[in-house]
Parts: C-alpha cells; sequence; structure tokens
C-alpha cells in the first residue's frame, strides 16, 4: 500500500480514535441477548438460501436443459438471500459489528504505520509484584 495512502487513512478521526481508545473486543465477552441470537440465525439462514440454491437452481436447469430455470431464479434467490441477510443484521444490531471493524481498524493501522502496539496497562490483581524489602535501610543487608 502507498505509504501516502496509509498516512492519509492514519489522520482519520476514525483511525486516531480506534488507535488512542485501544479498541479491543471486550464486548463479546458479555452473553448475547436472544434477539442477537435469532439475528445471527437469520444471517446463517441467508448463506445456506443464497449460493447453494443458485447452485441448486442450476443443477436443475441444466438437468432440464432450461436456462431460464437459472436466468430467473438465480437473481431471484440472490435477493431473497440478501433480504434475509439485511434482516439478520436488523435483529444482531450493529454493536458488534462496529466493535468488529474498531479493532481490526486499530490492529491494521497498527501493523502498516510499522509502529508497535503500545503495551496495555497492567490490570490491578491487588496481589503485590515485588517480593523485596519495602524500605531503603533494609536493602542494605
Amino acid at each position: 500500500m502507498p505509504k501516502a495512502l496509509i498516512r492519509k487513512l492514519a489522520e482519520t478521526e476514525y483511525v486516531r480514535c480506534a488507535i488512542a481508545d485501544r479498541a479491543d473486543l471486550s464486548a463479546f465477552r458479555e452473553r448475547p441477548t436472544p434477539r442477537i441470537i435469532f439475528g445471527l440465525c437469520i444471517i446463517g439462514l441467508s448463506y445456506t438460501i443464497g449460493w447453494p440454491a443458485i447452485a441448486a437452481l442450476g443443477a436443475i436447469s441444466v438437468y432440464f436443459q432450461k436456462p431460464v430455470i437459472v436466468a430467473v431464479g438465480g437473481p431471484v434467490m440472490y435477493g431473497l438471500s440478501h433480504l434475509t441477510f439485511m434482516v439478520g443484521a436488523y435483529f444482531a444490531g450493529a454493536k458488534y459489528t462496529r466493535v468488529f471493524m474498531r479493532w481490526l481498524t486499530r490492529v491494521a493501522m497498527e501493523r502498516l504505520l510499522g509502529a508497535p502496539p503500545p503495551a496495555d496497562p497492567p490490570v490491578e490483581t491487588g496481589v503485590r509484584q515485588d517480593r523485596g524489602p519495602s524500605k531503603p535501610e533494609q536493602q542494605g543487608r
């Protein structure tokens, strides 16, 4: 990718915010709602009625030697598959798509820019990490 294009992309507010906020996939840790599960199932259904149905129509059209079957049925099935996908996306919501795209943008731009990603902040565990002496006078012993 040309460096000028990469720099131009890096200057956009979306990319700058994704990198500055350290966009991650933590939203995927929470349990999905029944609505989201339903939407994802509908999206899965759209894939099964998409190209496999068009391929089946193609095979049927070859078997019956009627090309009009796939010529008309193919675009109809593709359109139906697309509408099914859109309904599934509506029910699943855009939340997970936004989270994934921000994370993907951050990771891709950090790699394209060649900058090492900044270290994640340490997680507070409540356990003291240094086991050495806590007072300066004890260090001399």
